[in-house]
């Protein structure tokens, strides 16, 4: 038997318990045959030298926006504005590069490090010159934009009122200054969008070769084809030409926003009253590509402090608002939407960020299955943000998996933590609570509202510090056989496919990426510099990142 590719001469670090390492490596039709003693003797088309690098299963981010990420590619870039007046000379710069009529379209915006105070609409409109502005906040939960913007939505006319979960924040005067919350960026949306399949198929292409160079081969994109996270109400075919066209270059799993769902009249015994037509649901696809869980927002951010606490935050003074944030809909409506997804055959994945959200999503996801029981789904928490002591013995009893994003420490913890107190920030962006009470961790990175490389996200996993540098709940560290446990074998069984990804053994896909250091052996504040030298889709040449041309020697 000949080999599609032998891995040799290689530290591989397998995630199977039943043998966590080996030296080689073999690769026949996009699948691992066998390891050392198994491949002896046999010869392969390609043969990858590795030199003693070290060689992890792919990486594999299970909450990511990737349409988002690669459309923010050609944007203007604002993360790295430090004060109101950089936001404005950057807005004013791009503007006259742009042919007349065009918008001023930015990503990547921290108020929290850009003085502390939102742009107003109306430096913006001296900054544009009268084009319409766009400038997206980092979280994905607010958005600025200006006057002529304003004016086209309407919501400058005496008694306008925002969609339904949004706020149309108004200065000092009254006047809308610019910033849109939650469902209120809709305002802008619906002036942009639908982008083309065409340009989602290029983002995705964008995106996808960054993920490569991370060594990241698997991914689940967190909502697409409705709501203020779709892109266009026919994403999922952005999807297909990207993967037709060769522009798909990693593992796809789509969720999707629970905005497409409508109401089915099908027979009244199969319980599919809400869904998509034809009843598709979770699971329908393959390897390449498929259909991820139901993705509902309950709530906001806590950058933002829109995400629904229970107490207050820090330094909330307006009289107007208790300072608590606020579902994006009513929570009887989505418990109700939860229910049928369920119900129908669907997994949920149900945005909870704030501790009285997590409250309410445990609370649907055991009604759902007090009314209509399933042995065959897995839940989930996107974020988990804040889990409060009494909330943790009811993911393990309810079995729903927590998926918080730990990257968010190193990019705006300091924000967080000022946001939250020291008492709440102990219970913010878990991880060991989570593990010791046996429950599925994955790793996931919500890029592009924080930087989603792997690697530094395994070693804020293990380091949880700020962006200063300081601790952030240091109690809830976990040891780097973990972290990395998460990014590969914990992804792949909260996303449903443990059984074919998250470990180098016979049978499963050869996914793999290779570093130029050891993540278990190296000095943890080390961890996220290692470089990736090559990252593999099935051992495939022809769908990698081999910048030195390792995968492709003959």
């Amino acid at each position: 038997m000949r080999l599609d590719l032998i891995v040799r001469d290689a530290n591989v670090l397998t995630m199977d318990d039943d043998r966590p390492t080996a030296r080689s490596l073999g690769v026949l039709h996009g699948r691992v045959v066998g390891l050392d003693e198994d491949i002896d003797g046999l010869h392969a088309d390609r043969v990858l030298h590795a030199d003693g690098a070290t060689v992890v299963p792919g990486f594999n981010d299970a909450h990511c926006h990737t349409a988002w990420y690669g459309l923010s590619l050609s944007q203007l870039d604002l993360s790295g504005a430090r004060s109101l007046e950089e936001v404005y000379d950057a807005v004013a710069r791009h503007s006259r590069t742009l042919p007349d009529g065009a918008w001023v379209v930015g990503a990547g915006l921290d108020h929290h490090k850009a003085g502390g105070v939102p742009p107003h609409r109306d430096a913006l409109d001296r900054a544009a010159g009268g084009r319409p502005v766009w400038l997206k906040h980092t979280s994905g939960h607010a958005c600025y934009v200006n006057t002529p913007v304003l004016e086209s939505a309407g919501a400058l006319a005496d008694g306008f009122e925002p969609p339904a979960g949004g706020v149309l924040v108004r200065d000092a005067d009254g006047r809308p200054n610019g910033l849109l919350e939650e469902t209120a960026q809709q305002l802008v949306q619906r002036q942009v969008l639908p982008y083309s399949v065409e340009t989602i198929a290029d983002a995705v292409q964008a995106a996808t070769r960054r993920y490569l160079a991370e060594g990241i081969t698997s991914f689940t994109e967190a909502g697409i084809g409705g709501g203020w996270i779709g892109q266009t109400p026919v994403e999922f075919a952005a999807y297909q030409l990207a993967l037709d066209t060769g522009r798909l270059n990693a593992r796809a799993q789509l969720m999707i926003a629970s905005d497409a769902l409508h109401p089915l009249s099908a027979h009244s015994s199969d319980g599919i009253t809400t869904g998509l037509d034809l009843g598709i649901r979770t699971g329908l696809g393959d390897d390449r590509l498929s259909v991820g869980p139901v993705k509902i927002f309950l709530d906001g951010s806590l950058l933002g402090r829109t995400a629904a606490v229970t107490e207050p935050f820090c330094g909330c003074h307006d009289s107007n608002s208790p300072g608590t944030g606020y579902f994006q809909e009513e929570p009887d409506a989505m418990a109700g939407l939860v229910v049928a997804a369920h119900r129908a055959g669907w997994s949920i994945a149900a945005h909870a960020i704030g501790d009285r959200a997590v409250d309410l999503a445990l609370d649907t996801y055991e009604r759902a299955q007090r009314e209509h029981p399933r042995t065959d789904v897995v839940h989930r928490i996107e974020h988990a943000g804040m889990v409060r002591p009494d909330q943790l013995e009811r993911f393990a009893a309810l079995g729903v998996v927590p998926v918080p994003q730990h990257n968010f420490l190193a990019a705006f913890g300091d924000a967080m933590a000022a946001n939250l107190g020291p008492d709440r920030t102990s219970w913010t962006y878990r991880m060991r609570s989570f593990l010791d009470l046996g429950l599925t961790v994955p790793g996931s990175s919500d890029r592009p509202v924080a930087p989603g490389a792997p690697l530094p996200a395994i070693e804020a996993m293990v380091r949880r510090l700020t962006d200063s540098g300081a601790p952030f709940s240091p109690g809830e560290r976990v040891p780097v056989q973990a972290a990395l446990k998460a990014w590969t074998v914990g992804s792949a069984q909260a996303t449903g496919a443990g059984a074919d990804k998250g470990r180098l053994r016979r049978g499963m896909l050869a996914d793999f990426a290779v570093l130029d250091a050891d993540p278990l052996s190296v000095d943890q504040d080390r961890i996220g510099s290692i470089g990736v030298l090559a990252t593999a889709v099935g051992g495939d040449a022809d769908t990698a990142h081999d910048p030195h041309g390792l995968i492709g020697l003959r």
